[in-house]
């Protein structure tokens, strides 16, 4: 709305319309800052005001989160049993003020902004569903492992599909090292880039599967991770706000170039969407920090697993998520180290996985596990912005 808004009085003031000096302010809304700022305003404050409703409204209809039985993971239902009853779906209320915010503040129709807030949207209904199965049926087993990895197979693939046919979305600029200042090459957006380094690899069609496979390996990371109060949403406040930097810094081109990365002048309104997120994760955290009094569920770790894999992608600095999401990659790899262990060799590596509940069963309190974690998100997402420079 701010966006169009700006376009309204940019247009009167062009053809000379008298009440355009007087709201000459408006033309702040020109400025991707201001809007990127505001929209994490909005969607913090709209967390606040409506999370206690959204909480309400989840208790009243009995929207507990399922917690597993001693059977299935021993100990640890010692330490979590006082979760049980906790409302999930909080997620909602992510989902929610994230969207509010960016068609408040961004241009809805821009490309990058449009596909990320769909898989976005998409995964979050995978999610909703998921968790609804959950509470009807009082287990923590919902959607089938092979449901859920089709669904998050489409929604990738579907995404792709538009990145590549779009006509803003399926070319970059590159400027590599080696051409002169001010000359570029362009690439496509299949193409491959490594922090560092300044060779470009095309992946032709080979980057669809890619692709989808990294929607899908972060959203459900980032679901992995959702296991301690405030610990997913604490880790993707670090993640989103790099990426929200990177894809302003790669939408405009001086910096750009600068820097010798991916450039595409539409990039640098996917920052709104990143920032409405950071806003919203703050305004969750409130809610879900230790001790927690609602969830995301899987509507919330999905839906914003696949706006991070998806603006890794857009923005073309997909490697650079092993780094800046290294937590949920820890996470992640846990779980499949432990798996093929005690597959292959009968014998388990952690205590437990994902490794937070192997801290926790080595006698880490749960506050320590969740800040120490954030303390690592933090520096890993700095480690992460310190390698966008091209050498």
């Amino acid at each position: 709305m701010l966006y169009w808004l700006y376009q309204f009085w940019l247009d009167a003031s062009e053809s000379g319309a008298s009440w355009a000096e007087t709201f000459s302010f408006l033309n702040l809304f020109s400025y991707i800052t201001v809007r990127a700022g505001l929209a994490a305003t909005i969607s913090f404050g709209l967390s606040l005001l409506l999370g206690p409703r959204v909480i309400r409204k989840l208790i009243s209809l009995k929207v507990g989160q399922p917690i597993r039985t001693a059977e299935e993971v021993h100990k640890l239902a010692e330490l979590h049993g006082q979760k049980a009853g906790t409302p999930t779906m909080g997620g909602i209320l992510i989902l929610g003020t994230v969207l509010i915010a960016v068609l408040l503040c961004a241009n809805p129709l821009n490309p990058f902004v449009a596909v990320t807030c769909c898989v976005m949207l998409a995964l979050g209904l995978l999610g909703f569903v998921d968790d609804y199965k959950k509470i009807v049926e009082k287990t923590s087993d919902g959607v089938s492992g092979k449901t859920k990895l089709f669904w998050q197979a489409f929604v990738g693939l579907m995404a792709m599909v538009f990145l590549c046919n779009h006509p803003e979305t399926k070319e970059y600029l590159f400027f590599s090292p080696e051409l002169e200042t001010g000359e570029y090459e362009g690439v496509a957006v299949t193409s491959l880039s490594f922090p560092l380094l300044s060779f470009v690899i095309p992946l032709g069609i080979l980057a669809i599967p890619f692709f989808i496979a990294l929607i899908m390996g972060t959203s459900n990371a980032v679901n992995l991770t959702d296991g301690l109060d405030g610990l997913a949403i604490g880790c993707t406040i670090t993640t989103a706000g790099a990426y929200g930097l990177i894809a302003y810094i790669s939408g405009t081109e001086p910096a750009a170039e600068y820097l010798h990365i991916f450039h595409n002048r539409s990039l640098a309104e996917l920052s709104i969407v990143m920032l409405a997120l950071v806003g919203a994760g703050f305004g969750f955290l409130w809610y879900n920090c230790h001790p927690a009094k609602v969830f995301m569920g899987d509507t919330g770790s999905l839906a914003i697993g696949g706006a991070l894999g998806m603006t890794a992608i857009c923005t073309k600095q997909e490697i650079l998520l092993v780094i800046i999401g290294g937590i949920f990659v820890m996470e992640a790899v846990s779980v499949i180290l432990q798996v093929g262990s005690f597959k292959l060799r009968k014998k388990r590596i952690f205590a437990m996985a994902p490794i937070h509940h192997h801290f926790e069963l080595r006698g880490w309190h749960e506050n320590q596990v969740i800040i120490r974690f954030w303390i690592i998100s933090a520096l890993m997402a700095l480690g992460g912005l310190a390698l966008l420079k091209v050498l």
